[in-house]
């Protein structure tokens, strides 16, 4: 009996060793598999690593001294986001302390907030209000939704240094209402939040938006035409929103990558306007593939951990 139990101890040791060492070997493979990842640009053979930056007019690296320097004199600088990605926020509160280092007339511009609630962000940019109140006033969970503390690092360094917070978007409301029915659809009240200018000329965002139309349909929404009014309705209001508030001081705006691609969304539009100079900054995780024209400056993040979000934010 004594000889069985040592046996079995012994049996019992090795499947420990060997469950051990498999686990080992496993997670090796994964951390391999997830660091060898790298961001591709599409008809070339180049590829960079998570924590790249790279200029993408000449597709060469670039460390972040020489993208803060590229950026210097750039009046409209944006800085694009897949949503619910926190390094992406990390970023973008990195790019706001440097550029904030050097002009202290900066001002931020984010697509989460609606024009509407200007009066509310002048409070907090003024330091007035706490966050809970913040949150209630602004109706952040009923508007954006995502999670607050994925922004609240960049919202608190705006509050405690007191710089000017825009709020870029239409009313949340309207864009689904104009998805399905049209601007036609709308309230003459309603109507008071449209641009003046909505601009339905541009053939490459329109193909672009279509080919989100046919692979993401939504119930209800099943008239393109509609669908791409909304969208331009939303490019068109921020890019009016960018205009109205920048003047003369450096802006940086927050915004959904969807809206930067390519620059056809709100850059371009926002440039018609006002002729000033402006950058785009597109985040990308490693293990994505993007054309090289879809930004200026593209910054690789970590292998994306959440589910993308395909409707247009």
């Amino acid at each position: 009996m004594k000889k069985l139990a040592t046996e079995n101890r012994l049996i019992s040791n090795r499947s420990m060793i060997v469950g051990a060492s498999l686990a080992i070997l496993i997670f090796s493979i994964w951390g391999c598999m997830t660091t060898s990842k790298q961001l591709k640009l599409k008809d070339t053979a180049l590829a960079f690593p998570a924590d790249s930056i790279i200029n993408l007019q000449n597709r060469q690296p670039l460390s972040f001294e020489e993208l803060s320097d590229a950026l210097e004199k750039t009046r409209t600088i944006y800085i694009g986001e897949n949503h619910n990605e926190p390094s992406h926020h990390q970023i973008q509160l990195k790019i706001i302390k440097m550029l904030f280092k050097r002009y202290p007339d900066l001002v931020v511009g984010m697509e989460m907030f609606a024009s509407s609630y200007q009066p509310i962000l002048n409070r907090w940019s003024a330091g007035e209000l706490e966050q809970d109140l913040f949150l209630q006033k602004t109706h952040w969970y009923a508007n954006w939704r995502y999670h607050y503390s994925l922004y609240s690092d960049i919202l608190d360094f705006i509050k405690e240094n007191h710089i000017r917070l825009i709020g870029l978007n239409i009313p949340f409301h309207l864009p689904p209402k104009i998805s399905i029915g049209g601007t036609d659809s709308l309230s003459p009240e309603e109507k008071k939040h449209l641009p003046l200018h909505i601009d339905t000329t541009d053939s490459d965002h329109r193909a672009y938006v279509e080919k989100i139309f046919k692979h993401h349909r939504i119930p209800g929404r099943n008239n393109f035409e509609c669908f791409y009014a909304a969208q331009c309705v939303w490019e068109d209001t921020m890019a009016e929103a960018i205009e109205k508030h920048q003047g003369d001081h450096p802006m940086i705006v927050l915004i959904g990558n969807g809206h930067i691609i390519h620059k056809f969304g709100v850059p371009n539009r926002a440039h018609h306007r006002t002729q000033a100079p402006f950058k785009t900054v597109y985040l990308a995780p490693a293990g994505a593939e993007i054309e090289p024209s879809v930004a200026d400056f593209v910054w690789v993040t970590p292998p994306q951990t959440h589910r993308k979000h395909h409707f247009m934010k």
